[in-house]
């Protein structure tokens, strides 16, 4: 009969705290919570509960991940915001504020290298975070509210649609100025993305009438693809790129949970957020595996953020020996 020591390479650790970074198959101990544990890589993606928001709010914009995530302005009933949170995979805590309040904005990038750009009245404004503060840098070429947007860091963002005719406008952020591009081929506004300024997707949103056209950015051109299975608009995303994304929430019109992945070519129905809602934030600029979904409402404004853990992901699991 074949040991766990033959097939990992070690004997079960017997140890006071669980391992930082275990691997698949890896089991120990835990004398401090009496568990044994260990690790499988999940074959579908799952949503955990996660700290709430300090000020709960829908409209907002995000960055980050799931361990090291940013939201910023979003509205209550009825005060517009410019509050920012900082979240640090457990614990949300109020940081320095936008300068200029609103809702409804595009937002991506990292904790510490974000951007914040457009939103109601409508707006143009750009603010461009450090990690530390806001600073309001070059605007938009074309003022909106209800647009999407994605990118790395504060350097590098691409805006796609929003309220402001015409709906397909595409910019893209090097850092210090707005540049127009190449138009969506489906203009509309209330609409999601994840991705880079040269690999991106966009979906959902309002035509008017909710749709869920999917369109892949290739650094010079859009073109339509596979559309999501359920069409939404205040949706929110993740993802780093135009070949692995995440999908999930809005409005059908009525409050969804609905989570889809995107492969490249198609999407794939998979868990669905614990709680349905709309006009929630997401952190577009980070991978399927990682993706933080917070505030939104649900009918009533809520500062509910789950986390997710993607399929292929490892996950800590805890045995029953009784």
């Amino acid at each position: 009969m074949t040991t766990y020591k033959e097939i990992i390479g070690t004997n079960i650790e017997v140890v006071s705290s669980d391992p930082s970074n275990p691997v698949e198959g890896q089991v120990w101990y835990n004398t401090t919570s009496g568990t044994l544990k260990g690790v499988s890589v999940t074959t579908s993606g799952s949503w955990a509960t996660g700290g709430s928001l300090n000020t709960g709010r829908r409209g907002l914009a995000g960055a980050g991940t799931k361990t090291a995530g940013l939201v910023f302005g979003g509205e209550g009933d009825p005060p517009v915001y410019a509050q920012t949170e900082s979240y640090d995979g457990a614990t949300w805590t109020e940081v320095s504020d936008l300068n200029t309040s609103r809702t409804l904005l595009g937002g991506t990038g990292t904790q510490t290298s974000a951007l914040a750009f457009g939103g109601s009245s409508p707006t143009a404004i750009t603010e461009s975070w450090n990690g530390t503060s806001w600073t309001e840098v070059a605007d938009l070429n074309t003022a909106r509210d209800s647009l999407g947007g994605t990118g790395a860091d504060n350097t590098s963002a691409i805006a796609f649609a929003g309220t402001t005719a015409p709906k397909q406008q595409t910019e893209t952020w090097n850092g210090t100025s707005w540049t127009e591009v190449s138009d969506l081929n489906t203009g509309r506004n209330e609409i999601a993305g994840h991705g880079i300024v040269t690999s991106a997707l966009a979906y959902g949103g309002n035509l008017p009438g909710v749709t869920g056209v999917t369109e892949s950015w290739n650094g010079t051109s859009w073109t339509e693809t596979t559309d999501l299975n359920t069409a939404r608009r205040t949706l929110a995303g993740s993802g780093t790129d135009n070949t692995i994304g995440l999908a999930f929430g809005g409005g059908t019109p009525s409050n969804t949970g609905a989570t889809e992945l995107w492969n490249g070519s198609s999407w794939t129905e998979d868990t669905d957020l614990s709680t349905a809602r709309n006009a929630l934030a997401s952190s577009n600029g980070v991978g399927s595996t990682s993706a933080l979904a917070s505030g939104g409402t649900t009918g009533t404004i809520t500062g509910a953020t789950e986390e997710w853990t993607g399929a292929g992901s490892p996950l800590t699991k805890t045995f029953t020996t009784s």
